[in-house]
């Protein structure tokens, strides 16, 4: 029987995130038996404060079901370098981000391969719009300050 043969797997990103409740929730379906077979695989994704999660006493139970745990180290820096390259050479304008922007974005990406590009693609939309052949530290002060609230300024107390 070719039914048999399927799988339903459920793919939590952001785990972390989950109740604790919720989480017990999976462990009992994926724990539910039927013909000796597990009935649903679940993975797991999160940050490191999955693993932190997973150490609370409720959890106990899930924590020594899950069979792999994969962990990935942040990127290195000449990764992430090697990263922006290889998108630019991609999109076909490898002179788009001077140096220094690059050198920028690489330290503010901070080992995150998905920030540095989310960074990138922020920057990108932001020199269509402005239909820079070039974009610099400039442009990403323009993109990534303009995003923060600024501080609130002290009034000075009346006398």
């Amino acid at each position: 029987m070719t039914s048999s043969r399927i799988k339903p797997l459920l793919l939590v990103d952001e785990a972390q995130e989950m109740s604790v409740e919720v989480l017990n929730e999976l462990r009992i379906l994926s724990s539910a038996d039927f013909d000796a077979r597990s009935l649903l695989t679940v993975v797991l994704a999160g940050d490191g404060r999955l693993v932190e999660r997973l150490r609370h006493p409720d959890l106990v139970p899930l924590a020594t079901r899950i069979r792999t745990r994969l962990t990935t180290e942040a990127a290195s820096r000449e990764e992430l370098s090697a990263l922006l390259d290889h998108a630019l050479a991609k999109a076909g304008n490898t002179t788009l981000m001077t140096s220094e922007l690059r050198d920028t974005l690489v330290d503010h990406a901070a080992g995150n391969c998905r920030l540095l590009m989310t960074m990138g693609g922020e920057l990108l939309a932001y020199g269509m719009a402005q239909e820079a052949a070039q974009l610099d530290e400039k442009s990403y002060l323009e993109v990534f300050q303009a995003a923060r609230p600024r501080p609130a300024t002290k009034k000075k107390a009346r006398t």
